[in-house]
């Protein structure tokens, strides 16, 4: 199941009792939130969720695919997500053992 801010606006609504519109401006003012800390290049920790990094890129040589022409790709500045140890370590425990009597 994907999650997206519609499904999310549902959730919050019917959870918390709020009006679906109050839902998405919370929705929409968290992401601004986080969109102006990662574009002013700080890092957004969400407790117990994660954290997002921004890292610079350095300028690369890269391939045209269709025509195996090299490129020189510009340095960049992206985002990336560590997902907290806690949320790690649920995801990737693996299933409980079960015996069977007999």
């Amino acid at each position: 199941m994907s999650l997206n801010k519609d499904s999310l606006t549902e959730i919050i609504s019917g959870k918390y009792g709020f009006s679906k519109k109050r839902s998405t401006e919370l929705i929409e003012n968290t992401l601004e939130i986080i969109k102006q800390r990662l574009a002013e290049g700080e890092d957004v920790l969400i407790s117990s969720f994660g954290k997002f990094c921004v890292r610079d890129k350095s300028q690369r040589v890269g391939r045209n695919p269709a025509t195996g022409s090299e490129l020189i790709l510009g340095a960049r500045r992206v985002v990336t997500f560590r997902c907290s140890t806690a949320k790690a370590r649920h995801h990737s425990s693996p299933p409980p053992r079960t015996f069977l009597k007999v």
